[in-house]
């Protein structure tokens, strides 16, 4: 699978009802002028990963009225678009389907121009291997894998290594790992020492050998609801984003977020403009949009994940700028890997190394 970001729980849906009224702060915004073009936009996003407001406070600035379809996966993300756009005019995919996409020709070039606001891009993110010079892409939330656990269920009260999840039965029918072959295979590669991105065959048959030997105490492969299995007590622990057990943390103070040790997934989501988009002016003014740094803080305060963005970051409370669980120390980040797009090949021997351990 390609790395499947995370977003928050079904119930949270209800985050983008009512989006009028709620964000006053973004009154100085300026409005954008807009070249002659049809006053919509179509954005195709992952569930509830947006600010309350924040496609509201943009018709408000434009005029363009906004509407968002979502999308459970990078895989549904590029099957939708792979036979054509169907008229999306930004998309958010994360860092490895970016990659893929630009190579398949599925994303535009952006017009630099058009985006002044890329100046409020943090300086770690203005450039990107996956993308180099940003010609494609803007960066929109970055994260790390972990685990998501309960103090009072584990021993010490601290989770520091995969192994609870990934080497024992001290949990068993207690912990749940994603459903998906990217992230799962790639943290048993990181807890045995290897590359998270591995294509080497003897290092991922030691992987697959451990994942099916621990299958017998996995509650659950959860379709990115661990937070859920957490916080209603069916799990003590679990594989997730970071950004969805912050959620979950700030109404259980039992509940707490670690990055393993051994290193883990740094991703990147981006947001980026189809091929065949039918409104590019306004998708263009949308990044510029997305880019204001009160626009920005007030996505970053909703969702909870870290922001790309320097100069929403500069306006935001240190309970955010401060929190290890969203920004971790740089000795653990330096442990860390972005997924990479390692090609149809490599993908292929994961999704079938996937499918025997579902089968065991």
């Amino acid at each position: 699978m390609t790395t499947f970001r995370p977003k928050f729980s079904p119930s949270r849906r209800t985050l983008l009802k009512g989006t009028g009224a709620m964000f006053a702060g973004l009154t100085l915004l300026p409005r954008f002028s807009l070249a002659e073009e049809e006053k919509k936009l179509n954005l195709y996003n992952w569930d509830t990963y947006i600010g309350e407001t924040t496609l509201a406070d943009f018709t408000a600035a434009t005029g363009v009225e906004a509407k968002m379809d979502l999308f459970a996966d990078n895989d549904e993300l590029f099957a939708k678009l792979k036979g054509g756009n169907p008229g999306y005019d930004v998309i958010v995919p994360t860092n490895d389907m970016l990659e893929r996409m630009i190579k398949a020709n599925m994303v535009m070039p952006l017009d630099h121009a058009k985006i002044p606001n890329m100046a409020n891009i943090d300086k770690p993110f203005q450039d990107a291997a996956f993308d180099p010079g940003r010609k494609h892409s803007i960066p929109y939330m970055w994260g790390t894998l972990g685990v998501g656990y309960r103090k009072s269920k584990v021993e010490g009260g601290v989770v520091d290594s995969w192994k609870i999840l990934l080497d024992s039965d001290k949990y068993a029918g207690r912990l749940s790992l994603l459903g998906d072959a990217q992230n799962v295979i790639g943290v048993a590669l990181k807890y045995l020492g290897h590359s998270f991105n591995s294509v080497d065959a003897a290092e991922l048959k030691k992987a697959e050998d451990l994942l099916i030997a621990q299958k017998k105490y996995v509650k659950v492969f959860a379709d990115d609801n661990g937070q859920d299995l957490l916080a209603s007590g069916e799990v003590d622990v679990c594989q997730e984003w970071n950004g969805d057990i912050i959620q979950v943390m700030a109404e259980d103070e039992d509940i707490a977020y670690a990055v393993p040790t051994e290193g883990s997934l740094v991703w990147q989501d981006t947001m980026a403009i189809p091929t065949g988009a039918p409104h590019p002016e306004n998708a263009h003014a949308f990044l510029n949009f997305v880019l204001d740094a009160k626009a920005g803080a007030h996505i970053a305060d909703t969702i909870k994940f870290a922001t790309a963005n320097a100069g929403a970051k500069a306006i935001m409370d240190k309970s955010y700028t401060e929190n290890t669980s969203i920004f971790p120390p740089a000795e653990i980040v330096a442990k860390c890997e972005p997924g990479l797009y390692l090609g149809e090949e490599a993908t292929k021997v994961r999704d079938e190394i996937w499918t025997r351990v579902q089968a065991a």
